[in-house]
């Protein structure tokens, strides 16, 4: 059952959308801590959201989706926010030293961005109804495996993802780094808008 967590939190972190594309930004910029930091926020919405489907928690997953606007509205809003400010953001010569505070709003604020996203306990609950996962009555070991193996998925993605971005820091000049910024930012406001756009 912790395999089945394992592919699937791999399969759901894996395309690159805006955590992704933060994950990148945020390694280039600040180093590896800093992009991982950045995915594990995503990697313990994944779970959250994981346990909800898993243990069949419909009241949770009911309300969540009866306020899809408004927590889209927000998350769309967070988004743009975050591209304004990557692409205002001026590039550092080397990566800063990144403290604990520092890695601390990383990780919230892609947990944040992750959980607003209504679309991600949809696809837990088709994912695993559809594959015969979700738990039944006193299936509490196997709902626990099954989540577990969900956190470790997706934080595998992320590990591998900071790990091999960071690769690439050095051959990155401050120059090609601004464009990262800008580009990275674009992408993120256009991430937004079009969360708040569609009905």
């Amino acid at each position: 059952m912790v395999w089945k967590g394992i592919v699937l939190g791999f399969s759901i972190a894996a395309p690159v959308g805006p955590i992704g594309l933060l994950c990148i930004r945020r390694t280039l910029a600040q180093g590896r801590a800093a992009g991982l930091a950045t995915g594990l926020g995503a990697a313990v919405a994944d779970c959250t959201y994981g346990f909800v489907a898993a243990f069949g928690l419909t009241a949770v997953s009911g309300v969540l989706v009866s306020q899809e606007w408004w927590i889209r509205v927000l998350g769309g809003l967070f988004l743009c926010y975050l591209g304004i400010g990557a692409f205002l953001a001026t590039p550092a010569r080397e990566a800063p030293a990144t403290g604990g505070r520092g890695l601390l709003l990383h990780f919230a604020s892609t947990f944040v961005l992750t959980i607003t996203n209504p679309m991600t306990i949809l696809s837990f609950l088709a994912v695993f109804a559809g594959l015969g996962l979700v738990s039944t009555a006193g299936a509490y070991r196997e709902g626990a495996m099954l989540v577990a193996g969900v956190f470790l998925g997706s934080a595998l993605w992320w590990f591998l993802l900071s790990g091999a971005t960071s690769l690439f820091r050095d051959k990155f000049t401050v120059e090609a780094m601004r464009w990262v910024n800008r580009g990275s930012g674009l992408l993120l406001f256009g991430f937004g808008l079009a969360a708040l756009w569609r009905r």
